[in-house]
């Protein structure tokens, strides 16, 4: 979509009329200013919705990649447009849970549509003693399972992108992806 020119749009504030009144019956200063106001009409439109503009949920479509840049989302033009919306509307509300189980959780149905568990703490130990051993390291880190919405498929490629992005630095965590729900689950 382009912002430029756009034929026949008119103008709020039309330059013709705010000249001084010795230009008003001059043929070629209305002219020409009518010229600047179909340069401008976009321009003052633009501004008079800018509001609009920066609303994830009703700005236009080419303007959600611009708006995800701002707040950190890495925009997939090939997802639907409004998982595109919620993922710029939700984005800071998720970089509060970032290097959570709810933040990854969270992360990865907005950001792919599929749902996760996950299982380990991944958390630290640390001793109060000074000199004292090490603690042992942890036998695994935090499981992240991953299966699809119904009938969707799962990018693996894309999962494993926004766990590393999204689990703690201190741990590494693994990823499962699944045909379906885990055995048990009602989901």
């Amino acid at each position: 979509m382009s912002r430029a020119a756009v034929p026949g749009l008119p103008s709020r504030y039309p330059i013709g009329e705010q000249l001084p009144a010795l230009y008003a019956d001059d043929d070629f200063a209305q002219r020409f200013t009518a010229g600047l106001d179909t340069v401008l009409a976009p321009v003052f439109l633009t501004l008079d919705n800018l509001s609009s503009y920066l609303d994830p949920r009703v700005a236009p479509a080419d303007f959600l990649a611009w708006l995800a840049s701002w707040v950190g989302v890495a925009d997939d033009p090939s997802r639907p447009d409004g998982a595109r919306r919620e993922a710029v509307v939700r984005a800071v509300e998720l970089h509060r849970w970032r290097g959570t189980r709810r933040g990854l959780v969270d992360g990865l149905r907005v950001a792919l549509g599929v749902h996760a568990e996950v299982t380990g703490d991944g958390g630290a130990a640390w001793s109060n003693t000074p000199g004292a051993e090490p603690p042992p390291e942890p036998a695994t880190g935090p499981l992240v399972r991953v299966w699809p919405d119904h009938g969707s498929r799962v990018d693996p490629d894309r999962v494993h992108e926004i766990v590393r992005a999204m689990c703690p630095a201190h741990t590494v965590c693994r990823v499962e992806i699944l045909p379906g729900p885990p055995a048990g689950e009602g989901r």
